[in-house]
């Protein structure tokens, strides 16, 4: 079977009824051609008749439609999590058989797979390609949008064939509108089968809602009401009861406390339909307050989907102040900041102290605090860059306070330069000029080929030191590629400086390709080259990722790193055994560093950061010799009414951000010129968003401020300091917030009324929305009633929403929040065959309805399924049109030409019989005999003669008369005198009616003198051979 149809088509055909003019063409044509010949007349003719016809269908704009009988089938697969496991692995099957049994070969198909969003498992193919039975391409399950598979289906489709999607899903969409895509589709010409994914949980527990009480006070009571569904079906012998434990807990970010402890207090026994509890509750203590329910069946088949058995909410209860103190917790480090939290706690501030690593793990632990103070804390200790963002955001985006407090594992000393910390604060933590800060090297030797996943992980911890390192410091990296090479600047000492070049060497490293390091003294030679180039780098260090198994260096070699001051710090991962581990200690004991042995890869970008900070050390300025005395800069509200401050020893430099809304307190004497006043900032503050953050350089007394521990103003000064940062109180209004969630929307309601209970209207309020993710957005609420404003966002995603509200200038933030306790997969119990039936009964134009696949409840088998064929015919066939008038008229150009050349032009066909008896004579064998000289003269002359008359005749358009020279070509060739008709004489006559006599005139040689005179000479040539040799 063809493909295509071809068939002409006319944008203008009434242009066509020219074409009755064809016989007068022919007409006055035949007329003027006539001193053609008769063979050159009809070749004239028909090119005139075809330019003519050319120009009449070019006129006519005709067009070339192609007919299409070719079809694309696109199946697209219902991923989501509402779609039971074994149904998944089902319509696998079902499109794989489909594709091998129904597809011919012209006809195409592709596979699409969709959950929150669409993807292209297999884009359109004409071949019998079979998908896996877990698809690779990745889709998120945790929602269903069956109108995205539809839109990116009708982008696949290949242009020029039927086009159908078969939709295999259970039709229980909760993002987008599937109805309204497909009619798009149908508008388009596409057509649908659905195949339905049938599943019922005929007993299935969901808990619908928690529920809480506006506005909840330090101790008032209040009702927490939980809302459970059992969606069981009585039917005889079975009343559908389902019983079990229903169990309720109270959280805090240290705290979890179960509401009913009691066995016999948490039995239930729920009824078919809604079942709704209600427990009386008493706040004791301001917080942030998270609730859990969870019901547990007695028996397990009683409930068959366990994800959504569980509902949470939030609720805020303010009191007093809060207070989350994290601080280094190292061994050294231990108590250095014990001073300053007991001073915090005698101001009645209540403080919670605790380690970076278990400080807190969302966004949502970090409510319950009004202010966050680090204390010394380097970047390592925190186990992930997220905790970092949610650190900032807390600032940002929910107004509480940032104190990040000196040390020196702070600020730039502890590794925080170019991070999210760093962009929170007033001050950048690094010096860009090297007059004030001596510059520091970082070489970074990696070999560590033998790892699991070994060129991923030195490819992230390269890039953890690099990120690490000041703009001022220099980083090398050697690595070996069939010979140890630098991997930047090779002509030169192999190290840049970071600044300018961070995004270069980044992109270096993500092509880095390691290989296994035979040696490492080579390697180490390089570095120590490279190191002797480096002139103004006060601090040197190496650090090597190895298994050991390289040769090891010569002792000469770690000497002279030695005598350079160039620390070596080996990092040991997967090694062989003990000679290898003795090796790489060795290496960094001789050399001054540390070994650090690793089994986790994952600690590795960690250790990477705390090593690259010892490249970070000159940023700490110290001088106990002789104390400085902090001088105010400007009196702001943390240092008004302090008369002096203790003098200090040291702190860390930085870098004032040039910003209006930063505000610098207190500065340092020293150190003095080239120290610009920028570079010797102590104390500073802005406002970061919503929030407050302050950079105070020195510590708070057990290291470089140790004399403010007996000073008098101590307390007073870091109360106002922290105080200062806090999240500003709700005083000034009353506002009561109320949150829900429906199908994935959440509405924010918020009563807003004044001290006297009258109502606030016309505020310009905003409501940042910070979702489980992180990400933040900004949703306006608009007034629709006295005092009540309201806000509606999406809330898709399982997890907490954190909601901080702006009621407008001058008034504090509001908080609250609210919770998605499971995905929306999870709440439907049965298949939604209205939706299906509806897309289904779609019909395309001029085609036929698509087809339910469904087997009948007696013969529930994929053979079943596979009786109606996907790849059936019955669409309207495509046409595609393409104009083609151009290329007629173009067509018609060159046949024109071809008939001037054919009119002004006479070709010669002689050389065709002696060609065609030359290759006769080829293929038989027989030798050609040659033709006599002066026969082929005579010929050659002849035909140059022939030709010259009828080029004149052509010119002249010459008609022969009746004195024309009479006579065959024999007679002329034998000699004899060609007979003539003596013309009448039509010469002007005298007046006497005698001829006038005729002047002589010069009359052209005639056709005949001249073929007589090349008789004449091919004669004398027979006559003479040798003639022409003279």
């Amino acid at each position: 079977m063809a493909m295509f149809d071809y068939q002409l088509t006319f944008q203008q055909p009434l242009y066509l009824w020219l074409l009755i003019f064809l016989p007068l063409l022919w007409w006055a044509s035949w007329q003027s051609l006539a001193s053609l010949g008769f063979s050159r007349r009809i070749i004239a003719l028909l090119l005139r008749t075809l330019v003519f016809v050319a120009l009449i269908l070019a006129m006519a704009e005709v067009q070339i439609q192609q007919v299409s009988k070719q079809l694309t089938t696109i199946f697209c697969l219902d991923l989501s999590r509402s779609i039971p496991e074994e149904s998944r692995e089902e319509m696998v099957l079902y499109v794989n058989r489909a594709i091998r049994e129904h597809r011919v070969n012209d006809d195409q198909v592709g596979v699409i797979v969709f959950g929150r969003q669409a993807g292209i498992e297999m884009p359109p193919f004409d071949d019998d390609l079979q998908i896996p039975l877990r698809p690779e391409t990745e889709v998120d399950p945790n929602l269903t949008d069956l109108s995205s598979a539809i839109k990116l289906a009708m982008a696949s489709f290949p242009e020029g064939t039927a086009k159908r999607i078969v939709v295999l899903t259970d039709g229980n969409e909760n993002r987008g509108d599937a109805l309204q895509q497909a009619k798009a589709a149908q508008e388009a010409g596409i057509g649908f089968d659905v195949v339905p994914v049938y599943y019922q949980h005929r007993q299935d527990v969901l808990v619908e809602k928690l529920a809480l009480p506006e506005g909840v006070r330090r101790g008032e009571p209040f009702d927490l009401r939980v809302v459970l569904e059992n969606t069981a079906t009585p039917r005889p012998g079975n009343n559908g009861r389902i019983s079990g434990r229903l169990v309720l807990s109270q959280k805090t970010e240290d705290q979890t406390i179960l509401l009913n402890p009691n066995e016999e207090d948490q039995q239930v026994t729920l009824d078919p339909g809604k079942n709704v509890f209600t427990f009386r509750q008493t706040i004791r203590q301001p917080n942030f307050y998270r609730f859990e329910a969870t019901f547990i069946p007695d028996e397990d088949q009683a409930d068959t989907i366990r994800q959504n058995n569980e509902a949470t909410a939030l609720l805020h209860v303010e009191g007093a102040a809060r207070v989350l103190f994290i601080q280094n917790s190292s061994a050294e480090n231990t108590g250095n900041f014990s001073t300053l939290i007991n001073s915090l706690r005698n101001e009645n501030l209540e403080v919670i102290d605790r380690p970076a690593a278990s400080a807190f793990r969302t966004l949502a632990d970090l409510q319950a605090f009004d202010t966050v103070i680090l204390a010394d804390v380097p970047r390592d200790q925190f186990e992930s860059e997220r905790q970092i963002e949610f650190l900032v955001q807390n600032t940002h985006d929910t107004g509480a306070g940032l104190v990040l407090l000196g040390g020196s594992n702070s600020f730039g000393a502890g590794g925080w330069v170019n991070s999210k910390l760093e962009e929170a604060m007033p001050i950048d933590f690094e010096i860009k000029s090297a007059k004030v800060i001596p510059k520091g090297a970082l070489a970074l030797l990696m070999h560590a080929s033998e790892m699991s996943n070994g060129n991923h992980w030195q490819k992230i911890i390269a890039k953890s030191a690099i990120e690490t390192l000041g703009s001022q410091d220099y980083c090398g990296l050697l690595h070996w590629n069939g010979q140890d090479q630098w991997m930047w600047n090779q002509g030169g000492s192999g190290f840049l400086t970071v600044g300018q070049n961070r995004r270069q060497m980044l992109a270096l490293i993500d092509r880095m390709l390691p290989g296994d390091m035979p040696t490492f003294d080579p390697a180490l030679v390089l570095a120590r080259q490279g190191f002797a180039r480096i002139k103004d780098a006060a601090v040197r260090h190496m650090i090597i990722i190895s298994d050991g198994d390289p040769t090891p260096p010569r002792q000469a070699t770690l000497d002279q790193l030695k005598a350079m001051k160039v620390t070596v710090t080996t990092v040991a991962v997967g090694t062989h055994g003990a000679p290898d581990e003795k090796q790489m200690r060795d290496i960094a004991s001789k050399t001054g560093g540390k070994y650090i042995r690793v089994q986790d890869p994952r600690l590795l970008p960690k250790i990477y950061q705390r090593e690259a900070r010892r490249v970070a050390r000159p940023l700490i300025y110290e001088n106990t010799a002789n104390p400085f005395t902090p001088q105010v800069a400007f009196p702001s509200e943390i240092v008004r009414g302090i008369d002096g401050f203790p003098p200090i020893t040291g702190y860390v430099l930085s870098t004032l951000k040039k910003n209006p809304l930063v505000e610098v307190s207190l500065v340092s004497p020293l150190p003095g010129p080239p120290a610009e006043p920028e570079n010797r900032t102590l104390l500073a503050h802005w406002q970061y968003g919503l929030g407050k953050s302050i950079a105070f350089t020195t510590d708070a007394g057990h290291r470089w401020a140790n004399s403010w521990t007996n000073w008098e103003g101590y307390d007073a000064f870091f109360s106002r300091l922290v105080r200062f940062s806090m999240r500003p109180s709700t005083e000034g209004g009353k506002f009561n917030v109320v949150t829900e969630i429906n199908d994935g929307q959440a509405r924010l309601i918020i009563n807003a009324l004044d001290q006297d209970d009258a109502f606030l209207n016309n505020l310009s309020m905003q409501t940042t929305v910070l979702r489980p993710d992180g990400v933040a957005e900004t949703v306006p609420l608009v007034q629709e009633g006295p005092g009540r404003y309201i806000a509606n966002f999406e809330a898709e995603d399982a997890g907490s929403y954190i909601l901080v509200t702006s009621p407008g200038a001058g008034k504090a933030p509001i908080r609250s929040g609210v919770t998605v306790p499971y995905s929306p997969e999870f709440r439907e119990q049965d298949t939604n065959q209205r939706l299906l039936q509806q897309i289904v009964s779609l019909t395309p134009e001029d085609g036929n309805p698509g087809e339910m696949i469904q087997a009948p409840e007696d013969r529930p088998t994929l053979e079943a399924l596979l009786e109606v064929n996907p790849f059936r015919h019955d669409l309207p066939p495509v046409m595609s049109t393409q104009d083609a008038w151009h290329w007629v008229l173009f067509f018609a150009s060159l046949l024109f030409l071809l008939d001037v050349f054919n009119r002004r032009v006479q070709l010669s066909w002689a050389w065709v019989p002696r060609l065609a008896k030359k290759v006769r004579a080829r293929f038989t064998r027989k030798k050609v005999e040659a033709e006599p000289e002066f026969m082929s003269r005579l010929k050659s002359r002849k035909e140059e003669v022939g030709q010259s008359i009828e080029k004149r005749r052509s010119a002249t358009r010459f008609e022969p008369e009746e004195s024309t020279t009479k006579g065959t070509a024999e007679e002329i060739l034998s000699g004899e005198a060609p007979k003539t008709d003596q013309p009448t004489s039509r010469g002007p006559q005298t007046s006497g009616g005698m001829a006038a006599p005729k002047e002589k005139e010069e009359q052209p040689e005639s056709y005949t003198d001249r073929l007589l005179k090349a008789k004449k000479k091919v004669w004398e040539d027979r006559d003479n051979p040798d003639k022409d040799k003279k």
